[in-house]
């Protein structure tokens, strides 16, 4: 399958961006919706056109702050954090379904997003929800890539959420915000919780 490229986009077919998401779609019909998993930002921030949201589950990978934020939520000076699903236990959050005629754009626009850097590896995921389990794009941590954070002790975690900020904006509206969202969706993270206690915010 060749994924059409957007107006404006011109420029993205010889990359290798373009070409990741050709691959992730070489066994897609063109006619069947899709589904994006979300378990951070884009679960209060999009960013596209759904059709459908459920509550979802996906087994195996952990929603964990653990990737070091140079631009969006922090600088090269003074990094922030932000979500990665990490291996082991399980994730909830929120499947989104695409409609087929809007996957093209979404997909070019979500490997603009969450692609630039290579700290996520797409995968196709089951994703259980209350109606029945659907198989949706989930960006799993990649491990390999220099901004996975590891190993830190409260206080640096902490300190980091607190004072950093980026061209996003301060990485403590990033973590508060997607505690509320877990919230408001009826999602119990009791560590994300824990964290947002200790940061002195109420959600």
């Amino acid at each position: 399958m060749s994924l059409a490229v957007p107006a404006g986009c011109a420029g993205l077919r010889n990359s290798r961006q373009a070409l990741s998401v050709d691959d992730l779609l070489a066994g897609w019909n063109g006619a069947d919706d899709l589904w994006v998993f979300a378990y951070g930002s884009l679960i209060w921030h999009p960013g596209f056109t759904w059709r459908e949201r459920r509550l979802a589950t996906v087994r195996g990978y952990h929603r964990s702050l653990c990737l070091w934020s140079h631009d969006h939520r922090g600088s090269p000076e003074n990094p922030g954090l932000v979500f990665g699903l990490d291996r082991g236990g399980c994730c909830r959050g929120v499947a989104f379904q695409i409609a087929a005629c809007d996957v093209p754009a979404v997909f070019e626009a979500l490997w603009r997003r969450e692609m630039v850097t290579g700290a996520y590896s797409p995968r196709w995921l089951t994703c259980h929800t209350e109606a029945a389990p659907v198989r949706g794009l989930v960006f799993l941590l990649n491990r390999a890539c220099r901004e996975y954070a590891t190993g830190l002790c409260d206080d640096r975690l902490l300190a980091s959420v607190r004072n950093a900020v980026g061209h996003s904006g301060p990485c403590l509206d990033y973590v508060v915000e997607t505690a509320r969202a877990l919230r408001a969706h009826g999602i119990d993270d009791w560590r994300l919780g824990d964290l947002v206690r200790k940061l002195g915010h109420a959600f």
